[in-house]
């Protein structure tokens, strides 16, 4: 419910706070006294669109703040808060919207600060305004539905339909993707099997090339390669003299002799020998490697060409695979090679997502089942309701049918729906296209009451709904007003003095002259003003006796029937 509302600087609003009691409350006043305008400004609160237009003549800031106390078990209205980190404060919230002269405007839910979409987004958990153009709604098929689904109780099958119907959507269209995949995996297998085999077949070794690369160039150059190596080893081995050659290392190994005997009278000769004798066992080292690489080295034509073909072969696929090494070869062996036998695997994929999808077809058809059942149970109750309450608005004869058909699938159920009607009990027709203003309006108020019972909604407001409708009509529409009010706060603009004269509480706006400003103010009415208030309604601004006296008497009955409602 809206238990408070407090207004500054809107459009003709200076300053306006008010409380609001529970159960059905009236708001009046003459044509152009700001009824509108109030409710502009509690559609800015729940986050309509804002401009500098709305401020009013000050040059302050516009403020509306309203303070609601919300269903204490409206889960999703919770969660909603939740996930902004708003407190939840036992649906006890303070909803604030400033707007400043440039048109930029703020939000706050219980003084944190929320995006504008948020204030929409928990607009319809908190009230529901029905505007005199609302009636449109009757050909939305959707309000239709919802309708019949919160008349069912059918919150947890919708529930859980929809979590099957996002369950086999999501299997779905991983298996059309899958099926995708695979259709240009089928069309590319053979071009990429041939591609695998020729990389299979090449056995490539990571590493391979630099080391054929070396190896050529060895082969290529291996009698310059072997005649420097003799070449080393001969001088470092021997050397000429008188005598011949004589080896270098016995040279090495007397001079480390011939010190020793004189290191006892020079004692420098004896480190001079060492290093001597260390060189020498170092060349020994260097003419044995020497030794080694010649006899490995080999002059071979055929090796050569060995090489030197699979050097060719290594470039060429390096070439048409569009890689700068055997590692890139390597690389692409192994994507190749994922993608041929992916498509055994797809295979596999495939038959596991077909048995998953057939098991969510069956588990969705299921739950469509349940229901459809459940609203085909309660389409037939929730049609009688209608009827009932709309006959008792002097529509005798009227006839309200809520048809139910078979539809493709979608997120609200397998099923179609239509309201029709008939003001005469014949030839029913879709309900948008037969019904004259005035049934609309009867109609439209019958659903709002049925949403009283059963949709949980915590507030509404009618503005004039009564439009179309006088007389006796106007009294069955304010009675079955009146009823709403004993599930829910109502609020009731109103014109006419036999809706006026329902309800617990009656406001009256008013339009008057503050230093030469047009202000619109809103205050309640004791009992004694209300009188005269709906005499005005009855007879204009002269009041007569009759008049007064009628007013009375529609007040006695307002509030017989408000007693004998509660």
């Amino acid at each position: 419910m809206l238990r408070k509302l407090s207004v500054r600087n809107y459009v003709l609003i200076d300053s306006l706070e008010t409380e609001f009691p529970e159960g059905l409350i009236i708001i009046t006043g003459q044509t152009g006294a700001g009824k509108s305008i109030l409710l502009g400004a509690l559609s800015l609160l729940l986050g309509a669109k804002a401009d500098a237009s709305m401020i009013g003549e000050s040059s302050d800031n516009c403020v509306v703040e309203g303070e609601f106390i919300a269903g204490p078990d409206d889960s999703i209205l919770k969660s909603l808060l939740e996930e902004n980190d708003v407190d939840w404060c036992d649906g006890h919230l303070i909803v604030r919207r400033v707007l400043n002269p440039t048109g930029r405007s703020r939000s706050f839910v219980n003084d944190s600060p929320v995006p504008v979409q948020l204030l929409s987004s928990i607009s319809s958990r908190l009230i529901d305004i029905h505007s005199q153009h609302q009636t449109l709604l009757l050909s939305d098929k959707h309000f239709q539905m919802s309708l019949l689904d919160h008349f069912a109780g059918d919150k947890n099958l919708l529930e859980d339909y929809r979590t099957h119907f996002r369950a086999y959507n999501v299997v779905r269209s991983e298996l059309d993707q899958l099926e995708q995949s695979a259709e240009k995996a089928r069309a590319d297998f053979e071009y990429n099997k041939s591609r695998l085999d020729r990389l299979v077949s090449a056995s490539l070794k990571d590493g391979e090339l630099a080391d054929l690369e070396l190896e050529q160039k060895q082969l290529s150059n291996a009698e310059e390669i072997k005649s420097g190596l003799c070449a080393a080893e001969n001088l470092l081995g021997s050397v000429q003299s008188g005598e011949g050659e004589i080896s270098v290392p016995a040279l090495l190994r007397d001079a480390a002799r011939h010190l020793d005997r004189i290191s006892a009278y020079v004692p420098a000769a004896a480190a001079l020998s060492e290093r001597i004798e260390s060189s020498r066992l170092e060349l020994d080292d260097i003419l044995s490697d020497l030794a080694g690489l010649n006899s490995d080295t080999e002059i071979s034509e055929d090796r050569l060409h060995e090489v030197e073909d699979r050097l060719s072969l290594l470039y060429s696929l390096m070439r048409s695979y569009s890689c700068p090494d055997e590692a890139g070869l390597i690389a692409e062996r192994e994507r190749l090679s994922e993608a041929v036998s992916g498509i055994a695997l797809s295979d596999e994929r495939r038959a596991e997502l077909k048995a998953r999808l057939e098991n969510e077809d069956k588990e969705l058809e299921k739950a469509a089942r349940a229901l459809s059942a459940a609203r085909q149970s309660a389409a037939g109750k929730l049609s009688s309701s209608i009827r009932d309450t709309v006959r008792s608005m002097e529509l005798p004869d009227a006839e309200f049918r809520i048809v139910l058909t078979p539809s493709p699938r979608n997120q609200e159920g397998t099923d179609a729906v239509q309201y029709e009607f008939s003001s005469t009990g014949k030839n029913l027709a879709d309900v948008s296209k037969c019904a004259s203003g005035g049934e609309m309006s009867r109609i439209m108020l019958a659903l709002k009451s049925i949403m009283a019972r059963y949709a949980n909604m915590p507030a509404m407001i009618f503005d004039e709904i009564d439009t179309g409708v006088s007389g006796s009509v106007a009294d069955k529409m304010g009675t079955v007003i009146c009823a709403m009010g004993r599930f829910m706060q109502v609020f009731a603009i109103t014109h006419l003095p036999q809706v006026a004269a329902k309800g617990s509480a009656h406001y009256v706006v008013t339009k008057t002259s503050c230093d030469g400003r047009t202000v619109s103010e809103m205050k309640r009415l004791s009992d004694s003003q209300r009188v005269r208030e709906i005499a005005r309604m009855l007879s204009g601004s002269v009041l007569t006796d009759a008049a007064m006296a009628n007013a009375r008497a529609l007040l006695a009955d307002g509030q017989s029937l408000s007693s004998v409602i509660e």
